[in-house]
């Protein structure tokens, strides 16, 4: 094989449940629901965090930028099985339990679904969820996902690359920042009638994050349209960073001169950065980053820095202080 991140997809799963998901991933073009953030960490606990590790240079962490943009659209990791990428899933609008939001978010419907495309562009745009979706083909990315809990899966996403979006509304050269909003509908999300977070949830990316290939806007899972408890009908995935970055139900787009704030680093600055690249020798507040824990077998191995993705984005960070810019 030319690239060992690449792995045939009969090998990733059991054919019988594959063979069809290419079929189904072009009638899945509309909706689903949301997962991956943190706070409760219960079910796979690991030990209090430990005195953070010595940060070391990007030199000695990761390797160099990769030539190949698409490098690393496939991992060669076990998936997580699909029940418990859809039964363990953080999404405070709806449950606090992680084992409660399926339940919790099931009669969540997406249609109709908008999202606005505005700020520093010269083609804003509300688009209508199935315009949206048809702007590029869907492609299944097979990425791991760490949360800052010290959780990680692997996880088949379906969807295609936040810069088709971006380009199609032509940002301005002024735009350094995109920031994301949840859906705020109380009525829908009932943990929006509580204080517990500033909604509605929202998140932010740098332009140059926001572009790169890796960066996904997903519209399903394991060939399927995303389910409500993990994002419906579209979320973030970006996958060297923890999973909070990766918002759900996105509603709004905003391409901005100024750094957005965002939900998590504004409720807890001491513990959640603005970048919140994944980074083995910098330790949350509460749990060590050192290690996780796969779900499905709870398997505990070593955090790779940027989540294994170094080869690709370590480039974007070149000159700056990780433990500064946690």
């Amino acid at each position: 094989m030319d690239n060992p991140n690449d792995i045939p997809e009969r090998e990733v799963t059991d054919e019988s449940k594959y063979r069809t998901r290419r079929q189904i991933m072009q009638a899945a073009l509309l909706v689903g629901t949301a997962a991956a953030t943190a706070w409760a960490y219960r079910k796979f606990a690991l030990a209090p965090a430990r005195p953070a590790a010595p940060v070391r240079s990007l030199a000695e962490e990761v390797m160099t930028p990769a030539t190949n943009p698409s490098a690393g659209f496939s991992v060669t990791d076990p998936l997580t099985s699909f029940d418990d990428i859809t039964h363990y899933n953080n999404f405070y609008e709806f449950s606090t339990d992680k084992d409660g939001v399926a339940p919790a978010a099931a009669g969540f419907v997406t249609t109709p679904w908008k999202v606005e495309v505005s700020g520093l562009v010269s083609k804003p745009k509300t688009f209508d969820i199935g315009d949206l979706l048809k702007l590029a083909p869907p492609e299944e990315r097979i990425y791991r996902m760490r949360c800052v809990e010290a959780w990680s899966m692997v996880v088949p996403w379906d969807g295609f690359s936040l810069s088709k979006l971006l380009n199609a509304v032509e940002p301005l050269s002024s735009a350094k920042y995109v920031a994301f909003q949840t859906l705020q509908d109380p009525d829908r999300m009932p943990m929006q009638k509580t204080g517990l977070l500033n909604w509605p949830y929202v998140e932010g990316l740098r332009m140059d994050e926001a572009m790169h290939p890796l960066t996904l806007l997903a519209s399903g899972l394991y060939g399927k349209q995303m389910p409500p408890q993990d994002g419906a009908p579209v979320r973030l995935i970006v996958p060297w960073k923890y999973g909070f970055k990766g918002i759900k139900s996105i509603v709004k787009i905003d391409l901005r001169a100024e750094q957005p704030p965002t939900t998590w680093s504004t409720a807890a600055p001491n513990e959640y950065g603005f970048y919140a690249n994944v980074n083995p020798t910098v330790d949350h507040p509460r749990w060590s980053q050192a290690f996780e824990r796969r779900i499905s077998d709870g398997a505990r191995q070593a955090t790779l820095m940027f989540n294994g993705y170094g080869e690709q984005v370590a480039s974007l960070y070149t000159g700056m202080d990780l433990r500064v810019n946690y």
